[in-house]
């Protein structure tokens, strides 16, 4: 009779609860009010910038190449590594509150920052999360938290950043869906050819730093000014 190889079995457990976490944390279910933002992407459809799944999955893949997503995952990536340093944590959450190009999108990350810090410090608490009691700043941008959440649940870095990378694909496919309009697998077919690039982005964020960072979507900022003034809306960015 085989005697089970302890170490395998506690690699296993440890597998299941960080996806477990993961799966958890980064589920449209998770209250952090992700569905009431689309970035300027409601505006991109008012204006005619975006009309069919052609627009829509350019219009996404840029972003994650070139915009918003890509800083995300940079300031993901260096939370992860400055969750157990006060100084760091500081001035990576000074530089990232400095870099959101628009209002909107700054009530966007700072809203479900905060929101995932309460929630998950109900739910899920670690250590890591009292770096921010210590902290000048008011704002808790998103996923600086959430890297360092993963970072005191010993969540890898790279496991975090493809899970947040994912989620924030899924929900501007959501915000899509229901603006352009586009049906349910045109939603699905836009994820799954991500994919790839969102491999890509997430290997190079990981060795990116602050000096580095630039944002080549001028057009989606443009969009996201001019949904602070449109008439009728739907999101809140």
């Amino acid at each position: 009779m085989k005697v089970p190889n302890l170490i395998t079995m506690a690699m296993v457990m440890y597998e299941n609860r960080a996806l477990f976490q993961l799966l958890s944390w980064m589920s449209p279910s998770y209250p952090v009010g992700a569905f009431t933002f689309s970035q300027g992407l409601e505006n991109a459809v008012e204006t005619g910038l975006i009309n069919d799944l052609t627009d829509t999955t350019k219009w996404i893949s840029n972003l994650i190449r070139y915009g918003n997503g890509h800083a995300d995952l940079v300031f993901l990536a260096m939370a992860w590594e400055a969750a157990d340093d006060k100084e760091q944590l500081s001035e990576l959450i000074e530089f990232a509150e400095a870099y959101q190009p628009t209002s909107e999108v700054r009530l966007e990350t700072s809203a479900q920052g905060a929101a995932f810090l309460k929630i998950t410090r109900e739910a899920w608490p670690c250590d890591q999360f009292s770096q921010f009691d210590m902290l000048d700043h008011s704002q808790h941008l998103y996923p600086v938290v959430v890297g360092v959440a993963a970072k005191g649940h010993a969540i890898g870095k790279h496991s975090a950043m493809l899970a947040f990378g994912h989620a924030y694909i899924a929900n501007l496919v959501s915000a899509a869906v229901r603006l352009v309009p586009l049906g349910q697998t045109d939603g699905q077919c836009i994820i799954a050819e991500q994919e790839p690039l969102l491999a890509d982005t997430v290997q190079s964020a990981m060795s990116s730093t602050l000096g580095q960072l630039s944002n080549s979507t001028v057009m989606a900022d443009i969009t996201s000014m001019r949904h602070e003034t449109q008439y009728t809306r739907l999101f809140r960015s």
